[in-house]
């Protein structure tokens, strides 16, 4: 019998502060990008966010697993987590806020796709098959709507949307690396600390690389850097991995999906961004279909009750 329990009101409250945070990490990005580049930025929070991991650990007296068959899958898990945020941080400088987030949180329909061809256990229902169809035709008509509005920025925010499309497909490749390898029994911590530190050594190095190291340290500045670094790659992920450990998945897993929500409205009330109908009818039909995927566990047993 499964331990975990079904959604409190203490869970709910929770999951609703965890979904603004992650909805707004894409609008500091933006908002600071002028001053601070996304890439550096995202390097900088992840260098951090694993040290505050590390501390963490010592307190606990928590040893780092590094044995042979650990360290391979997690320095590949990092390695796809720093690819993802790179995407992300690129996308960022062709398109808005909004539809980074969109489309980043295509991951699970990606990731469930992965861990069907991977794991006998995690073999798509045929609801799941609807939602990924729903979910991909709404990826469709996002982009189409965009091809069809004659906006003179078209390809260029054209070009962002799909660089954080390949960023939600980074981020189900780490999801399918961590479930199908020994990363999926190591505590949250080491696994969390793999994935910030990969993120910190390719991401430096890479902002250097290609000349996104602008860093005019203004207090908006230093209040994105700590909101990025301590709230987000450290305390969010932390207590989303503790609720995974008291909660039903399914059950957080469709709340999540507010993140997105958040984020578009965020974008348009914090910087103007502008919410194109087509756009809206695209994500609908993309974020319905992802709850069909990551929820259907909870929408038979619904279902079944009624």
């Amino acid at each position: 019998m499964d331990p975990r329990k079904p959604l409190d009101s203490l869970a709910i409250g929770v999951m609703l502060v965890l979904c603004l945070i992650w909805g707004l990490q894409q609008i500091t990005l933006k908002a600071t990008a002028v001053d601070f580049s996304p890439t550096l930025q995202l390097a900088l929070r992840s260098g951090i966010g694993a040290v505050l991991v590390g501390l963490l650990m010592m307190a606990r007296r928590e040893r780092m697993n590094l044995s042979s068959g650990v360290w391979q899958p997690g320095v590949l898990a990092g390695s796809c987590f720093a690819l993802e945020f790179l995407l992300v941080s690129e996308a960022l400088h062709h398109t808005t806020a909004g539809h980074v987030v969109v489309f980043l949180y295509t991951a699970p329909v990606f990731a469930a796709l992965g861990l069907h061809w991977k794991l006998p256990n995690e073999r798509l229902a045929l609801l799941q098959w609807l939602g990924i169809a729903l979910a991909l035709g709404g990826v469709a008509v996002a982009f189409l709507q965009g091809a069809q509005t004659g906006d003179s920025d078209l390809p260029r925010m054209l070009w962002g949307d799909f660089l954080a499309l390949l960023g939600g497909i980074a981020w189900a490749a780490t999801t399918v690396i961590i479930r199908v390898t020994p990363l999926s029994s190591l505590p949250a911590t080491q696994t969390l600390l793999y994935q910030l530190v990969m993120g910190f050594v390719l991401l430096l190095p890479m902002a250097a690389l290609i000349g996104h190291t602008t860093f005019n340290p203004t207090p908006l500045v230093w209040a994105s850097l700590a909101f990025q670094a301590v709230i987000v790659s450290f305390a969010s992920f932390l207590i989303w991995f503790a609720l995974l450990r008291r909660y039903l998945a399914s059950r957080l897993g469709v709340l999540s999906f507010l993140t997105p929500l958040f984020g578009v409205v965020l974008g348009a009330w914090l910087l103007d961004e502008r919410i194109e109908s087509g756009f809206v009818v695209g994500a609908g039909m993309a974020l319905v279909g992802i709850v069909l995927v990551s929820g259907h566990g909870w929408i038979r047993t619904v279902l079944r009750r009624a």
